[in-house]
């Protein structure tokens, strides 16, 4: 994984109004913290986290943050946290990025995608992802962009479990390995066609035991 190159600033101030004052100047506010370091409170350029966005998911990016100190830089290897983002606009309010040790393996979520077309979909099956991201373990520079399925196989009624997914040898899964992650199931209305016409075969069964079971008026003393 590319190793993203961030610069920041370190802020001094807390509190609504200088976050609001960062914003309108384009900085956002931050936080850097993890286990064994003290939080830094710093700003990062809303145009460079843009950036940071164009070249794939926030969350799996892996960040290498310049922070000035007293003239000099220091770096710290970091990924995001969380990314908050005001409700209504949609603006960035905060950014926690969380220090990594390049020697430690982290957890990520990695988002599934599929390669081929499952032949029971060119039947009329539907496809269903279940599962659109996977929980894995692995270190920081093996975090993969997707977690790649072939569905050229499946055909309706098939499935494809954690469990059947070929392993990639530098990160682990972390999920139960039954757990189903994509299917290829019958449309809905083939389904419910199929349960009116039993229920219509129910119905005339019903009538015609009723009528063998009425006595005919001939019959009556």
């Amino acid at each position: 994984m590319e190793l993203i190159e961030l610069k920041t600033n370190i802020r001094t101030t807390t509190g609504n109004g200088p976050a609001r004052r960062l914003r309108q100047k384009g900085q956002i506010p931050a936080v850097l913290y993890g286990p064994g370091t003290e939080s830094v409170l710093l700003s990062v350029n809303i145009t460079d986290i843009e950036m940071v966005l164009k070249k794939g998911r926030i969350g799996q990016a892996l960040l290498n943050l310049v922070i000035p100190n007293n003239g000099e830089t220091s770096t710290k290897t970091a990924m995001v946290k969380e990314l908050q983002h005001h409700p209504v606009s949609r603006d960035f309010l905060h950014i926690d990025f969380y220090e990594v040790a390049m020697d430690r393996k982290i957890m990520v979520n990695i988002p599934v995608t599929t390669i081929g077309k499952a032949k029971g979909v060119e039947t009329g099956g539907i496809l269903q992802i279940i599962r659109r991201e996977l929980e894995v373990q692995c270190f920081p520079l093996d975090v993969p962009e997707s977690i790649e399925i072939d569905i050229t196989d499946l055909d309706v009624g098939d499935s494809i479990r954690l469990g059947d997914i070929a392993r990639q040898s530098k990160i682990e899964f972390l999920d139960d390995e039954n757990f189903t992650v994509v299917t290829v199931v019958i449309p809905k209305i083939e389904e419910e066609e199929e349960v009116i016409e039993e229920e219509e075969a129910e119905g005339e069964a019903v009538i015609a035991e009723e009528g063998e079971e009425t006595p005919e008026s001939g019959d009556k003393e």
